[in-house]
């Protein structure tokens, strides 16, 4: 039996060790506990189930065309008005440049998502993704989120499924999991009111699973969600796993205040940081991987995750700016050296992966 203190995890302690899955009252149980170590223990049970002792990584750069946006989420920090001071947005050519910063140097994936722009057609999000899959052939572009990809079917006036086969036809890899902040409606209402539901993000990934396109989940916490909120998202986006099989990898992403309509808000605590990776390996037991975004939560903590149930620290990332636009303290980028200290220090195995997760170096 895995060691736990609080009474009210010992029914989950059973569940964990015989492999059952958890309901939303256990997933209530686990948000609300105060044996965190505990719960550390139960997570890192199915962690160690499903990866072992492997701690994966990527050489990845991020690439932001535009933070124009015709959005006024209330969280974001990132995202300008055409005349606002510090809007830009790159032409093909900009981006190409952009992509082109650190020729020289190895990398598997642009990560490339930015705003909702009024003005730019459809055919540039194409021409930039075969521009890029023609000059960059060996690298992985994993790009738009599922608010981009239902904007650009918006107008486009093509359906979903047409949009994500033209963008995989046109080479494109995969697609990350921002824009799913928080399921509940009610939420959503207040923090983002413009974007596109939950009903829409789920089956803006499930048909990029139909097509036969591979996807990242998130989650935002730390804001005004409750419990029963942050639970009800991870069985949301469970239930669709169980029908797709497509998801490869879960980030819960720290909420960061700074320069947002919620900067009254206090930032996520470490303890907050570490409970929302344990829950999410506990409660998503049919995703492969859980990772812990370094850039959102420091890499102390991420380091600290790995025992927590996440197998995966993200990457070198190169230039991160929408989290750095809310206030965030960390650096743009990592070392792959720093990278695999930190994951040999905490006692796992560094693995090198592409985006899908073959391996590039062990």
């Amino acid at each position: 039996m895995i060691t736990v203190a609080d009474p009210a995890l010992r029914a989950i302690a059973e569940k964990v060790e015989t492999g059952e899955r958890l309901s939303f009252d256990d997933g209530l149980a686990l948000d609300s506990t105060k044996d965190v170590l505990g719960l550390g223990r139960l997570a890192n049970v199915v962690r160690e189930r499903i990866n072992g002792d492997n701690a994966f990584y990527i050489s990845n750069r991020h690439i932001n065309h535009t933070n124009v946006c015709v959005n006024s989420c209330r969280f974001c920090a990132f995202s300008r008005k055409g005349k606002d001071p510090g809007a830009y947005t790159m032409d093909i050519e900009g981006v190409l440049k952009e992509a082109h910063k650190y020729d020289g140097e190895r990398y598997s994936e642009f990560h490339i998502v930015g705003g909702l722009h009024p003005d730019l057609p459809y055919k540039y999000y194409l021409e930039m993704i075969r521009r890029l899959a023609f000059e960059f052939g060996h690298i992985h572009l994993q790009a738009f989120t599922a608010v981009e990809i239902a904007y650009f079917a918006q107008i486009s006036g093509k359906t979903l499924h047409d949009v994500l086969t033209e963008l995989k036809e046109a080479g494109l890899g995969s697609l990350p999991g921002g824009g799913a902040e928080i399921f509940a409606e009610r939420i959503r209402k207040k923090i983002c009111p413009e974007k596109i539901d939950a009903d829409t993000w789920l089956a803006t990934h499930k048909t990029a699973h139909e097509v036969g396109l591979r996807t990242n989940a998130t989650m935002l916490y730390g804001h005004i969600e409750s419990a029963e909120d942050r639970v009800d998202h991870l069985i949301r986006l469970r239930k669709l796993q169980d029908e797709t099989g497509g998801f490869l990898t879960f980030i819960p992403l720290a909420f960061h205040p700074g320069n947002t309509g919620f900067s009254r808000l206090p930032r996520t605590s470490g303890q907050m940081d570490l409970r929302m990776i344990a829950m999410s390996r506990l409660m998503l037991d049919n995703f492969p991987h859980i990772k812990a975004f370094w850039i959102m939560i420091g890499p102390k903590l991420a380091q600290i995750s790995l025992s927590f149930g996440a197998d995966d620290m993200d990457g070198t990332v190169v230039e991160e700016k929408i989290t750095h636009a809310a206030g965030a303290g960390t650096d743009q980028a990592i070392t792959k050296i720093s990278l695999k200290r930190m994951i040999t220090e905490a006692g796992r195995i560094p693995v090198e992966r592409d985006t899908i997760y073959n391996v590039v170096s062990a």
